[in-house]
């Protein structure tokens, strides 16, 4: 199996995340890739996808991986049923957390226990 093959998962995730300037070599057995993804933690879901398919150091490729905006965590965009603690839970593994994102929001939230769909949220580095 080529590494291209191995690690397509990588590869669909990155179109999926529309990582931007995306280039795929292969040589050697190696697979190099490079992009630019929107925010830390599209890029550390895409590092997550490697180490899930090659372990934690891989060594048939090569990610050179930047980040366009690294004010931010991330933006998250509100879904129906969502709340600040279960965003939170996603992005930090936390649902106490919460406080964290509502601070980074006052501007759009003036209570944390009211978020409606489509709102873009701020998701803070923490």
């Amino acid at each position: 199996m080529s590494a291209k093959a191995k690690y397509q998962p990588v590869l669909d995730l990155g179109l999926k995340l529309n990582i931007k300037d995306g280039d795929v070599t292969e040589d050697g057995g190696v697979l190099k890739i490079k992009g630019v993804a929107a925010t830390p933690y599209e890029k550390n879901i895409l590092w997550d996808k490697i180490k899930e398919i090659g372990g934690e150091k891989p060594l048939d490729i090569k990610a050179n991986i930047t980040v366009a905006d690294d004010s931010v965590y991330h933006r998250h965009t509100v879904k129906s049923g969502e709340s600040l603690s279960k965003i939170a839970k996603h992005y930090y593994g936390d649902a106490m957390k919460y406080n964290k994102i509502f601070e980074a929001n006052t501007n759009i939230l003036k209570n944390p226990d009211v978020i409606h769909p489509d709102q873009v949220l701020v998701i803070p580095n923490l």
